[in-house]
């Protein structure tokens, strides 16, 4: 279970990245060469998807917990916005879904 909770958050950080370097590129006028580190980090977040040993539908839905709270970690450390409760526990549960779904594969 942790083996694959840090693969989802390394997961989650690759496409937050490949996310948000373009991001810069397009509303902060960084140069345009970020797009081809975005570009990887797309291509590594894909890689790590397939690496789970479950259905792809149910990689997502479980991968779709830790995003959340990885979002939000990214939020709070790069962005510098302060967390609210409410995104604390709205992450908790998300992680939590995630936990129950992860449980849930080899019972499949």
């Amino acid at each position: 279970m942790i083996k694959t909770t840090l693969l989802f958050f390394a997961t989650a950080l690759a496409e937050i990245i490949g996310c948000f370097l373009p991001w810069l590129w397009l509303r902060r006028g960084a140069s345009i060469w970020l797009l081809l580190p975005a570009g990887l980090s797309l291509a590594v977040f894909v890689w790590l998807l397939t690496l789970h040993p479950a259905a792809s539908g149910r990689v997502y839905a479980a991968y779709g917990g830790v995003y959340v709270m990885t979002a939000l970690l990214w939020l709070r450390v790069v962005d510098g916005v302060k967390l609210s409760v409410y995104d604390w526990l709205g992450a908790g549960i998300a992680l939590c879904g995630m936990l129950i779904i992860v449980a849930g594969w080899n019972r499949a």
